[in-house]
């Protein structure tokens, strides 16, 4: 390692903690602009791998020139003609340029196939077109050492695949040198990426091509003008005349790219130039860490809230099912209908009731008879609570299915997840699940086996062992199991109405055994095991969309971890203006030993 690499290891280490906390899915969400955001962090994470982390862990390595611009605009061409050699395919055909081509001086030749830049492509060497997605590496001992031309596809081209592949070379150069035509300087793509480049102070060079003779003054002179209208002013710009080629792979003549080959080996040539090159856009594409990193911080913020409104939501839906459920125990309309009907064969007469007030130890001696002699139908009372109770819990989950549904699907975040789910699935969502009845009915179960182990618990104390007695266990449960189902948990007074009436016979009829205080301890504890056992069950129902939320949204601490590892990046920014020492490049260890330097041109390198 050499001392100018160790110098960089805060950088280099502060780097490779922020491309460990991109790895995380910052946007699985449909929240905002989404397509944008999921690009940036693609972006980010590329130049990354691709420039940023092997640049700076080794800041003298070859300088990688992409050769980029528009289709048609004659890049490859141009490659071959500034390399002396034929190592790019020109051609008529559109894409031209399959498979990127970088062309090295064979000193340099290590440091690329060692995939120490762009590792994502697999390499190829040798003359012939590449394959698709990989990158092609040829050497040219006519390129002088310490620089590499890439050959990219067109960053217009009619294959998204191409396009994103040129855009990524460009992420991952020290200079560009990008290459538009006389008929097509003024398109808008082109302006794109130069403005991109601008606002990351990337070190660039323009190459106008094919400029016939009459159009060279006044084009030259509006180009200038439109670099220095878009904040490119003092940009080196070339321009290389039209020329007729005897052949299609013909490369232009030595004196239309004289002034390019001059410019470029001079940066290859020059230590301390070379270093300019590389420090200026390793600087900006350190220095646009600073917003790009915070940007997509606050994004992953908005994709947790996004998944906080969906929990929200769905724990809104199934607690005002809770709601519903605890009205529907409460108002009196479970000891209506079926219940009371069996009510009414349970006690042996409908007529108890409407004697309750005057004659109460009257109707305390019947029911003791009626207890003592043949067995009242309990079974049948017991089962219709049962059913209404879970009549009640089914109904109040449909309901909060349907609601949950439908405020996820007004949502972006909501129909994203939903349709990820599937068809199937999403048609299921909105109401109970199937397995629901089952478990409604072995919860109300389980609750009326805890009322009678309450009661059972409570009877065993001296004082009302003798009193139970007069009653059957199951007798006593159901009266305590009615009482539950009242407007409150001890009745003062009779209600008006006949399952008002109920409630208060079943109430003093329990009071004469266990006594007033008792009766109310005893419904409180029945009524609350009762919510706890549904509030489970709905929180089981709750599950079905809250499991699709598992594992999705960022890291809780993601924001944080993105916004100090872009600190840390700012503190250590200033190690790459630190000279480098006399010292053997590292990235030459057990490399081949470099050629000749080619003689650097009388005119001087000037970068905007």
């Amino acid at each position: 390692m050499t001392g100018h690499m160790a110098g960089n290891n805060g950088l280099l280490a502060a780097l490779e903690t922020l491309r460990r906390q991109l790895d995380h899915d910052l946007f699985p969400l449909a929240i905002g602009d989404v397509a944008s955001h999921r690009r940036a962090l693609k972006e980010l994470r590329g130049q990354l791998d691709d420039y940023l982390l092997p640049r700076v862990a080794a800041m003298d390595a070859p300088l990688l020139a992409v050769v980029g611009g528009s289709t048609g605009a004659g890049k490859s061409t141009l490659v071959n003609s500034l390399a002396c050699a034929d190592v790019a395919e020109p051609g008529v055909l559109r894409p031209t340029t399959l498979a990127p081509t970088l062309v090295a001086n064979p000193a340099d030749e290590a440091w690329f196939t060692r995939q120490n830049v762009l590792p994502g492509l697999s390499r190829t060497t040798g003359r012939g077109r590449g394959e698709p997605g990989t990158l092609r590496i040829v050497t040219a001992d006519t390129l002088p050492p310490g620089l590499a031309l890439l050959d990219a596809p067109d960053i217009d081209s009619v294959v998204t695949a191409n396009r994103e592949i040129a855009a990524q070379l460009l992420a991952a150069a020290d200079l560009w040198l990008f290459v538009t035509t006389a008929a097509r300087y003024a398109d808008e793509v082109p302006w794109g990426f130069l403005r991109s480049a601008r606002e990351r102070s990337t070190a660039l060079a323009v190459v106008l091509d094919r400029v016939p003779p009459e159009a060279l003054e006044p084009v030259t002179a509006h180009l200038t003008r439109l670099l220095d209208a878009n904040g490119l002013a003092g940009t080196p710009l070339f321009s290389v005349p039209e020329v007729a080629l005897p052949e299609e792979n013909a490369r232009l003549p030595e004196e239309a790219v004289r002034a390019v080959r001059g410019w470029l080996a001079e940066i290859a040539a020059d230590a301390h130039t070379r270093a300019q090159v590389v420090r200026r856009t390793l600087s900006g594409a350190l220095d646009s860490i600073a917003t790009r990193v915070p940007a997509l911080a606050d994004e992953a913020d908005r994709q947790r809230a996004g998944v906080a409104d969906l929990l929200l939501s769905v724990e809104s839906a199934y607690g005002a099912a809770m709601a519903t459920f605890d009205d529907g125990i409460r108002d009196g309309s479970l000891l209506r209908g079926e219940v009371l009907t069996r009510w009414q064969d349970f006690i042996g007469t409908g007529d108890l009731m409407r004697s309750l007030e005057s004659r109460i130890g009257w109707l305390r001696e019947r029911i003791v008879s009626v207890f003592m002699g043949t067995p009242p139908p309990d079974t049948r009372l017991k089962v219709a609570l049962e059913t209404g109770v879970e009549s009640l819990i089914r109904s109040a989950a449909d309901a909060a299915a349907e609601r949950a549904l439908e405020a996820w699907s007004g949502m972006p975040a909501g129909r994203d997840v939903i349709e990820r789910a599937g068809a199937v699935a999403a048609g299921r969502l909105g109401r109970a699940s199937s397995t629901l009845p089952d478990r409604a009915a072995s919860t109300v179960r389980g609750w009326q086996a805890y009322v009678l182990d309450l009661v059972a618990k409570e009877g065993a104390e001296k004082r009302t062992t003798a009193r139970l007695a007069s009653f059957s266990l199951n007798g006593a449960g159901l009266l305590l199991m009615l009482l539950v189902f009242s407007s409150t948990g001890g009745l003062t007074g009779i209600e008006v109405g006949i399952a008002g009436g109920t409630s208060v016979l079943s109430q003093k009829l329990l009071e004469a055994v266990f006594g007033d205080q008792a009766v109310r301890t005893l419904t409180q504890a029945a009524r609350e095991n009762l919510q706890e056992r549904v509030r489970a069950l709905l929180e089981e129902e709750a599950g079905r969309f809250t499991s699709l939320l598992d594992g999705v949204g960022p890291p809780e601490e993601i924001s944080a971890d993105l916004r100090r590892a872009a600190q840390a990046v700012r503190d250590y920014r200033g190690d790459i203006d630190r000279p480098a020492p006399a010292a053997a490049a590292s990235w030459e260890v057990d490399a081949p030993a470099a050629g000749g330097a080619a003689p650097a041109p009388s005119y001087p390198v000037d970068m905007p």
